[in-house]
């Protein structure tokens, strides 16, 4: 039988760079908690992951459709349906997707200095079958599109807090099943903007572009841009392709040079060169080191 540990139609994941989790564990407001790695693996067939020594951080991971298993502390636990489980950190454990209906998954690594809120609830089935299922769910994506947004502080300081409400919703059911808040969501031109980028990652743009696309001038732009997430624009703009190379370097088959011109860089000189100041390696390095954790872990 063949077994994976990704590789999914229609999967997402984000790896935290290791100069972030520096900034994440010294923050005020993040060192406490905070995302290390985050994902959504459908139908998820054949995965598999068996790690000898555990991981350097704690595991979540939410089923919300079909079956798996996880082994942990010589126990197997069946994971279906709005059921959860948290992997402490440095245990031992391996967990799979049945093969006749295997699950489909969203799970997230994290680790900081506050450990109440997962530590009592943690090597155990928890049951999340409530009425605010789509609820928890939203919070989910909330630290996942913000984090896919970039990692500007603010960025990082919104997704620990709501990885907080996040622990917090499937601690305290009773709790967060009395209480129904209507979302509100506000879209101003900092979103907007980072919204256009996301969407041409695959073409070059210029600023006078990016401001123009919210209706304002360069220099207006890209002040407020500064002010508001620590980093000029076109600084933002590269991460965000950084970002996206990591993702095709861990998921696809693609050539270094293939995803360097794919992102619009001019040569795979100068996509590397952009790679190690975001990433602190080079793109070679990080594939290599993704594929040997896969295939160890």
């Amino acid at each position: 039988m063949d077994q994976i540990a990704d590789g999914f139609k229609g999967e997402r994941a984000i790896v935290v760079p290791y100069s972030i989790r520096s900034f994440q564990s010294e923050n005020e407001l993040t060192k406490n908690l905070f995302v290390t790695h985050i994902g959504y693996y459908p139908n998820a067939k054949y995965h598999f992951r068996k790690r000898s020594k555990g991981a350097l951080e704690n595991i979540l991971i939410y089923c919300e459709n079909g079956k798996g298993s996880i082994t942990f502390e010589n126990e197997q636990f069946s994971l279906t349906k709005d059921q959860a489980f948290i992997i402490p950190a440095h245990k031992a454990h391996s967990y799979e997707a049945e093969i006749s209906k295997p699950w489909s998954i969203y799970w997230l690594h994290f680790k900081g200095l506050n450990t109440s809120l997962h530590s009592s609830i943690s090597g155990k089935i928890i049951n999340l079958s409530d009425t605010r299922s789509s609820d928890r769910l939203n919070l989910f994506e909330e630290i996942y599109q913000n984090l896919e947004m970039g990692f500007s502080p603010d960025n990082l300081e919104y997704s620990s807090i709501c990885l907080q409400h996040f622990l917090a919703s499937i601690k305290y059911t009773d709790q967060f099943l009395k209480i129904k808040t209507a979302d509100a969501e506000v879209l101003d031109i900092i979103p907007m903007s980072i919204i256009y980028m996301k969407n041409n990652l695959t073409t070059k743009i210029t600023l006078h572009e990016i401001a123009q696309h919210v209706g304002y001038s360069s220099s207006y732009f890209g002040t407020l841009f500064l002010e508001k997430t620590s980093s000029t624009p076109m600084d933002y703009y590269n991460q965000l392709k950084i970002q996206k190379s990591c993702s095709l370097l861990q998921f696809s088959t693609m050539k270094i040079k293939e995803i360097a011109y794919h992102l619009g860089y001019y040569d795979p000189f100068h996509f590397s060169k952009s790679f190690r100041v975001v990433m602190e390696i080079s793109p070679r390095e990080y594939r290599l080191r993704y594929k040997t954790q896969a295939q160890s872990s």
